[in-house]
């Protein structure tokens, strides 16, 4: 029982840093940058001002008429979809497509199905893994987020590894850049009749917590069984092999075999409907409304997989060059988007309680 004891305390001191980083990169200031500022200054300009539901919208507040009606407009469009699509293509284009592919009523259904099974599987978890590790490390590691956010989020390659900041946080922040014009104009669509306050506490409040609480569940067990001897993922995280890792975890998690079909599915459901919402959200710049053409949306989804197909082809090494591409389109994308952390207040503040229904 003792030495049981200690090895849990053990496992939880290494873990609780280990899952404070991946809070950092996947929690509360990536969705705070992937969808809430931005989705509120968007909303404001297109439901209140009759502003269309496009990228350019962003900069409307700053710049006024002449970037929604002038060339500029187009210019900021067009590297927001590259953008966008440079991020979906490689981890989600490929998958999106063949099951979405442009069914949007389907990937409706396919979505809702994906909450239940996430909480089933989440729940089998908790209750038949090692529950009290769970606890212990989410409240751990979350304290450690909170506690140490600042040093976090303003790390450089002065106090990390320059291998890490490439490969991780200037990847992942990059990433999240890219994606947020496009990810507004979903959420601004989606949100129609909700509420501000409703907005930013499903985007900016419940979707982290779910987050970090995923990554606890799963990577916490991975953690807990790599160092209580059950497998040795070493290898495969030193050669990026994280198909092998994930599956490796998965099956040593209860139900085994079937546990590890479940999150697979999991997974490919997500994949495909996250590729649907962003070749929705690029039919809709394209068409300059928020009900565009089906066709519009396959091509795009069509265009995603092709691309994907090919990069997965051509191997490994033309990933790395993706993730360096990444990070090039990240670069205009952020100016479009940094004038939403004054706007956005502003915009909140003049939508009061009611959100944006044109016909209030």
């Amino acid at each position: 029982m003792l030495l049981l004891t200690f090895f849990v305390g053990l496992a939880t001191a290494c873990s609780k840093h280990a899952l404070a980083q991946s809070f950092m990169h996947w929690g509360f200031l990536a969705w705070a940058v992937l969808g809430s500022l931005t989705a509120l200054v968007l909303s404001k300009a297109h439901y209140s001002d009759g502003k269309p539901l496009q990228p350019r919208t962003l900069l409307y507040p700053v710049l006024g008429e002449r970037v929604v009606k002038g060339r500029l407009g187009g210019l900021i469009d067009a590297f927001c979809v590259i953008a966008v699509v440079a991020g979906t293509v490689g981890p989600i284009g490929f998958l999106a497509t063949q099951m979405s592919f442009g069914l949007h009523k389907g990937i409706q259904l396919l979505s809702r199905f994906n909450v239940v099974l996430a909480l089933v599987i989440a729940g089998i978890i908790f209750l038949f893994g090692p529950t009290l590790f769970y606890v212990d490390t989410y409240v751990q590691a979350m304290g450690e987020y909170v506690s140490s956010f600042l040093t976090m989020a303003t790390m450089t390659a002065q106090t990390a590894p320059d291998w890490w900041m490439k490969w991780w946080t200037v990847f992942f922040f990059a990433w999240f850049i890219g994606y947020t014009p496009l990810m507004a104009v979903f959420v601004s669509r989606i949100s129609r009749g909700r509420t501000v306050r409703e907005t930013i506490l499903a985007v900016a409040v419940l979707a982290p917590i779910a987050t970090t609480i995923w990554f606890t569940l799963l990577g916490g067990s991975g953690i807990y069984h790599q160092m209580a001897g059950t497998f040795d993922l070493t290898e495969a995280l030193n050669n990026f092999r994280f198909d092998v890792a994930t599956l490796t975890v998965a099956q040593a998690l209860p139900g085994g075999t079937w546990m590890a079909a479940a999150i697979l599915l999991l997974t490919t459901i997500f994949v495909a409907t996250t590729g649907d919402s962003m070749s929705y959200s690029i039919a809709m710049v394209g068409a300059g409304h928020d009900e565009p053409s089906k066709w519009i949306r396959v091509f795009w989804g069509g265009a995603m997989a092709l691309m994907a197909a090919i990069l997965l082809y051509m191997g490994a090494g033309q990933i790395g060059v993706l993730q360096q591409f990444i990070v090039i389109t990240a670069i205009p994308v952020s100016l479009v988007i940094l004038p939403s952390l004054w706007t956005g207040p502003q915009a909140a503040r003049a939508s009061s309680r009611v959100f944006f229904c044109p016909d209030q």
